[in-house]
């Protein structure tokens, strides 16, 4: 499976809620921190849930 390496460049702040839970779900706690996943379809409907958040990158 390939990789991926998400990215937050955008605040949670004045999100709902189930954008601020998405995020954390991945992994992502603050901006510029990139964190490695796996990329599965669950992976990326969440990303694509929060893509306006986010930066992905393919490994």
């Amino acid at each position: 499976m390939k990789k991926l390496r998400i990215s937050q460049v955008r605040s949670a702040i004045n999100r709902p809620k189930r954008q601020k839970l998405t995020l954390k779900a991945l992994g992502l706690r603050k901006l510029h921190r990139p964190k490695e996943v796996e990329a599965t379809p669950a992976v990326l409907g969440m990303i694509e849930k929060v893509k306006h958040l986010v930066k992905v990158e393919e490994i």
